[in-house]
């Protein structure tokens, strides 16, 4: 018997309608393997005004949500292939039907842990069969209604809007045809008071000889009366002289054409520059002929500003996307350099020589490395890599950084506290955040100065146990003109700036504030005009860690970790890239599976059920990327880990709950993540080698095959 599809009793109107208004017809979902349940609850919720769309099969179902939109689904819990509780989860995975109610039938599994597994699922109620039509038609009554009910605000909401821009349109034109046809007296009954806009008139060929404005609001746009502009060539002095030739040809033509829209600069009493909307029309005169010229002065400097700041913010987002691009295919190819210098780098003990050449080549490989992190930062698409920093040892550096960057007018001093924590937070953010603090600081000191950054502990904190120092403070103050009481309170808002146009995009400050707040911290500012500006950011201390801890070598990683033949699934696919993740697992002893697609990786696991562990990139080609990958893996073998890695992660990826490992990387920073999300973590890793003998040693084989 084929599977029905779907039952529309009644497609006659709706009486929860509006008058005049197409009924609001209520789709419902009704999904169940037994085609005599279908029929049992068609029958019960029979009635006008509601469409039932029957499905036999889960897959049915969810093809049926990917295209329609239901005001309620009726689940039933047990169908084979796939239960109501998966089917579920993916109705509610997906945005289209995130929100839409699910009413889950059944008639096993009334015990407690079945119930809440349902309602996690994303049910809002059970129906227990055999169906009770009373209670079935009351509760699916209560979704349609709502349903119902939200529609109709929907469409109230609709037509208010249509009704709006509608009453906007004829406002519009009836303004437009009022400043054709009426003369000075009529001009002066249609401003509209408090706006920044003024009316003037002038004579025909005469427009250099002054303009006669018929109001003062001339006088609040510009700071001049409305005499001054009488006086001969004064309104044309003061237009900009880019814009000032354009302006004059335009009024010289203006008889021809009959109008005319100029935009140009004019230069106010303060001196400050704004832009002005004039709109021209010619008036006739009594016997038919052009005589005098009306015209509208609009002050559109806001909307100008706002213009260039979104023009600016599209530049941003395509560079963005440029630089996101290039970095990511770069650091594929870091991945594969660092990845052999690494490997290589264990062969070559030995030879002193040699073993330098390789430590400096990945040294340059990871500046290489760090130079595509700051792209992907500028572009938003490289997630924060918080670890452990010791300051004591990077802020020196940082400072002799900023002192060839700043120049000789611009004096750099430090002041650090002893033995502060090391704090818990992304490297090369921190260093571009002070970077952009110090260069902001400088830009406020146009004639040098002193800046001042001092590191330590939040007052009153004694010692790295107080419980308050687990936090560390970072101040950079600076000798500039600092900034008004106004000014401060929007210090940190996007595309506020108060340099001039084309030398600040007024998203330095906003993304320092984005990546404090990421990382955990806060930040603050204290400024008085003319002594100065202050800006503190606190961070988060590294748990456990105290300064001075010594760092974890390489060596010493690899010497504790051993994989002892456990069997781990690598996806990636970039050839080159996946044989240097393999090599690299299997010199710690894995035993090592590999995979160029998410679609390949499933058929593995189905072969394979002793991996361990899933090490998986996240931008693959195919319908499954490594995201997809690693949700399908948690919700069908939900024991194994997935471990990500990525150069470049896209705007609306999420990989929120997983595990990523940001490319390129070094083996110790694999090893790490490796502790962290095999099972056991470094219970086993560090388990006795008399099960599997030694540890492994790299062979030059091994780079040769990679």
């Amino acid at each position: 018997m084929p599977p029905p599809s779907s039952w529309d009793p009644d497609p006659a109107g709706d009486s929860d309608a509006a008058p005049g208004q197409p009924p609001i017809r209520a789709k419902i979902l009704i999904v169940d393997d037994d085609h005599r349940n279908l029929l049992a609850a068609s029958e019960v919720l029979d009635e006008p005004g509601l469409e039932l769309v029957l499905a036999d099969t889960a897959e049915e179902a969810l093809r049926r949500t990917l295209r329609e939109d239901f005001a309620l689904i009726l689940l039933d819990v047990q169908m084979p292939r796939m239960d109501g509780y998966e089917v579920a989860s993916l109705i509610r995975s997906r945005p289209r039907t995130s929100r839409v109610p699910i009413l889950f039938l059944t008639a096993h599994n009334k015990e407690d842990v079945h119930i809440f597994r349902g309602y996690s699922a994303g049910a809002v109620d059970y129906v227990f069969k055999p169906i009770q039509p009373l209670v079935l038609k009351s509760k699916v009554d209560v979704f349609v209604d709502l349903y119902r009910k939200t529609e109709e605000i929907k469409r109230k909401a609709a037509a208010e809007k249509q009704l709006l821009l509608e009453n906007l349109r004829v406002r519009g034109e009836k303004l437009e045809a009022e400043r054709a046809l009426r003369r000075r007296e009529e001009h002066q009954a249609v401003v509209l008071r408090g706006l920044p806009i003024a009316l003037y008139t002038a004579s025909l060929g005469e427009a250099d000889r002054g303009l006669y404005f018929t109001n003062d609001s001339i006088q609040r746009i510009t700071g001049f009366s409305r005499d001054a502009f009488e006086a001969p060539g004064f309104w044309q002095s003061r237009i900009n002289p880019e814009d000032r030739q354009g302006v004059l040809d335009a009024l010289r033509a203006v008889v021809e054409t009959g109008s005319a829209t100029l935009e140009y600069r004019w230069r106010n009493a303060d001196e400050a520059e704004r832009h002005i909307l004039d709109q021209i029309v010619v008036n006739a005169g009594e016997d038919g002929a052009p005589s005098e010229l009306f015209g509208m002065w609009f002050d559109v400097s806001e909307r100008k500003e706002l213009e260039l700041s979104l023009l600016h913010a599209s530049k941003l987002e395509a560079m963005g996307r440029l630089t996101g691009g290039i970095a990511h295919d770069f650091n594929n190819m870091l991945s594969i350099v660092i990845g052999n210098l690494d490997l290589l780098q264990n062969s070559m003990q030995t030879d002193e020589k040699a073993h330098r050449r390789v430590l400096s080549a990945i040294e340059g490989a990871q500046r290489c490395a760090e130079l595509t992190s700051r792209l992907l930062t500028f572009s938003r698409r490289s997630p924060l890599q918080p670890a452990a920093l010791d300051l004591a040892a990077f802020m020196p550096g940082l400072v002799s950084l900023l002192e060839r960057t700043l120049g000789e007018r611009v004096g750099v001093s430090l002041s650090m506290e002893d033995g502060l924590p090391e704090v818990c937070v992304d490297h090369a953010q921190l260093e571009a955040a002070l970077i952009n603090l110090a260069v902001n600081a400088r830009d406020a000191m146009p004639d040098g100065g002193r800046l001042d950054i001092a590191v330590r502990r939040p007052d009153g904190a004694s010692s790295i146990d107080d419980g308050a120092t687990r936090s560390v403070g970072i101040s950079v103050t600076d000798s500039g003109t600092g900034m008004s009481p106004s000014v401060l309170a929007r210090v940190f808002e996007p595309f506020f700036t108060t340099k001039e146009a084309g030398k600040g995009t007024g998203l330095g400050l906003s993304m320092v504030y984005g990546f404090v707040q990421q990382s955990g911290g806060t930040i603050t500012a204290d400024s008085v005009p003319g002594q100065g500006t202050s800006i503190t950011i606190s961070l988060p201390a590294s748990a456990g860690a105290a300064a001075g801890s010594p760092a974890r070598m390489l060596s010493d990683d690899a010497a504790d970790l051993h994989g002892a033949g456990r069997a781990v699934l690598v996806v990636e696919d970039e050839a080159d890239v996946r044989r240097i993740a393999v090599s690299a697992l299997e010199a710690l002893a894995f035993r090592v599976t590999d995979a160029g697609s998410g679609e390949e990786a499933l058929g593995i696991l189905e072969q394979a059920p002793d991996i361990m562990l899933v090490f998986s990139d996240v931008n693959m080609p195919g319908p499954i990327d490594g995201i997809e990958l690693g949700h399908i893996i948690r919700r069908r073998w939900p024991d194994i880990p997935v471990l990500l890695t990525s150069g470049y992660l896209r705007e609306e990826q999420d990989v929120s709950g997983f595990q990523v490992l940001q490319k390129p990387y070094r083996t110790s920073e694999f090893v790490e993540k490796l502790r962290t999300s095999l099972p056991g973590g470094s219970t086993f890793l560090g388990a006795d080698r008399s099960m599997d003998g030694a540890m492994p040693e790299l062979e030059s084989r091994d780079l040769l095959e990679t």
